[in-house]
């Protein structure tokens, strides 16, 4: 009997392919699709023979929610008498959305929380990106990146993004940036050299826009330019960078030191050692009124509200009598 098995087992193996396809049925013949009917809009001429969806579903029809890493502070509420932090980073909640990122006006943070974000601008590129940390008091911390051609274009374009839960451990590291003496230094400075040093003309270099949003206050800051100025906000910068390294070949490939501010760091060093120092900008533009001003920093004090008009007469109207 195994002799008979083995025997039918080899025949089908050294069957050729036609005997092999001897139960095979030959596929029915399909009827060409005609081409959609003259006047067709191009949208459902697009899917033809397919019926078009219901216009009413693609406002009824319920989404599906973004991944926690998108939105890592989603579907809060703030509590009675709570209020946003104020922002006055100079990025407007319109120019988030090109980018595809929540606005950093419309965060909500609480006790022990905190948002990083960094905007990286080229004086000679139209190419920028945009790293924000974000720690939640659940000890979870998250990266959301985006980079794009801010030029030429009404949106963003060959605009690419991603957004990533951060390992364990590395909302202790972002944190422990909230206490460094960066965050009370003037918003724009001018690099003031040493005796010894000769001052430096800049026409070329990296914005780089800075803030740190805690629950109640923010702080904005803006380092330019001069490789001294950025090396001071290096412990920030640095980290943040990194932690946004690793996603995406085409983000990594714009920064090919691998996020390194070691030249940046040690120019700093070199201007302290020569005397030299980071001052307020004069020319730069000021904290809005109820943030505390950092060393030589000069307050901002709010306007003086208007005089109050004087009440019209009843039945004046607050017109001129024309004498008749």
């Amino acid at each position: 009997m195994r002799r008979l098995a083995l025997t039918f087992l080899l025949l089908l193996i050294a069957a050729p392919p036609v005997q092999a396809q001897i139960f095979r049925r030959a596929p029915a013949s399909a009827e060409p699709v005609r081409p959609p009917p003259p006047g067709t809009p191009p949208a459902e001429a697009e899917i033809w023979p397919f019926p078009p969806p219901d216009p009413k579903a693609w406002w009824d029809e319920k989404r599906p929610a973004p991944p926690e890493a998108a939105d890592p502070l989603g579907g809060r509420r703030l509590s009675g008498g709570a209020r946003l932090v104020p922002i006055d980073s100079g990025i407007d909640p319109s120019t988030y959305r090109l980018w595809g990122l929540t606005p950093l006006q419309w965060q909500i943070l609480r006790g022990g929380e905190m948002i990083l974000e960094a905007w990286v601008r080229p004086a000679r590129s139209v190419r920028q990106s945009v790293v924000r940390i974000i720690v939640r008091r659940d000890g979870k911390a998250f990266v959301e990146a985006r980079a794009g051609l801010a030029c030429c274009e009404a949106g963003i374009a060959r605009r690419i993004g991603f957004d990533a839960e951060l390992p364990a451990g590395e909302a202790e590291k972002f944190l422990a940036l909230r206490a460094l003496p960066l965050w009370s230094s003037p918003r724009d400075i001018r690099v003031s050299q040493g005796p010894d040093l000769a001052e430096d003309v800049c026409v070329d270099g990296t914005d780089y826009d800075l803030t740190l949003v805690v629950p109640g206050h923010s702080r904005s800051l803006r380092r330019s330019c001069d490789i001294a100025a950025i090396g001071q906000a290096a412990d920030v910068l640095e980290p943040m960078l990194q932690a946004a390294l690793g996603h995406d070949p085409r983000f990594d490939v714009i920064f090919p030191g691998g996020g390194s501010f070691a030249a940046a760091k040690d120019a700093y060093r070199d201007l302290l050692a020569h005397g030299g120092a980071l001052k307020p900008d004069p020319h730069g533009r000021a904290q809005p009124p109820g943030v505390q001003p950092g060393p030589d920093e000069p307050a901002v004090t709010p306007p003086a509200p208007p005089p109050a008009a004087r009440p019209s007469p009843p039945g004046s109207g607050g017109a001129r009598s024309s004498g008749r």
